[in-house]
């Protein structure tokens, strides 16, 4: 079933479940958020990548208008909640300064495997530690998808979006597994470098070898 959905397109991915906060400053969307919130209606996020609209996006629910501003500007919280792809893409959607999109509502399936997300977790903390990063993650692999770490591995604007785009959950975990087991030596090698510049030029306790 298609169906016609206001977009707001951003330089950037939202993933289902996400929490994002927005500062809202265009004529066209303060119009497209205040229709949402009147009607309780979701918009979707697709996407926009070296000039170019992607054509899978995230819709997105308004949860809360957090302060209005006198010239009409607002502060948003938002949760992205499933993922569409664009069938026909509007400029400006009937008698709105917004634009909108004919889509299709994909899949996007959660359940994963319990070893699998185990080691991404393994590798996670592995990545925090050696980037000094003090961020919570999950506990267990029962508690979390891959949605969640997406932002926080390295991912580049062009993977996180190639990520959106895998639809279950088990290929997205093979997706980020062989992703940071090929990150983690790279960034082991750059603190490597890091300390060698930071003793150039120290006077340097060096045990020689027996030859």
């Amino acid at each position: 079933m298609n169906k016609l959905l206001p977009l707001f397109p951003l330089q950037l991915v939202v993933f289902p479940g996400e929490n994002l906060n927005l500062h809202i400053f265009e004529p066209r969307y303060r119009q497209l958020i205040k229709e949402c919130d009147e009607e309780r209606a979701t918009f979707g996020i697709p996407a926009f990548i070296d000039g170019k609209l992607m054509t899978v996006g995230t819709e997105v629910q308004l949860l809360s208008v957090e302060k209005r501003y006198p010239n009409g500007e607002m502060d948003i919280k938002t949760r992205g909640m499933s993922l569409f792809s664009i069938r026909e893409f509007f400029r400006t959607a009937p008698n709105k300064l917004y634009a909108a999109a004919d889509i299709k509502p994909l899949p996007h399936d959660t359940a994963g495997d319990v070893v699998a997300g185990t080691h991404i977790l393994e590798l996670v903390e592995e990545l925090f530690s050696l980037m000094n990063i003090e961020k919570n993650i999950p506990s267990s692999p029962n508690d979390f998808i891959t949605y969640e770490l997406a932002h926080h591995v390295g991912f580049s604007l062009e993977q996180e979006y190639q990520f959106l785009c895998v639809t279950d959950e088990r290929s997205r975990q093979e997706l980020m597994k062989t992703h940071l087991e090929k990150l983690i030596p790279v960034v082991k090698e750059m603190e490597n470098l890091k300390k060698r510049a930071e003793m150039n030029g120290h006077f340097k306790h060096i045990i020689p070898p027996m030859v």
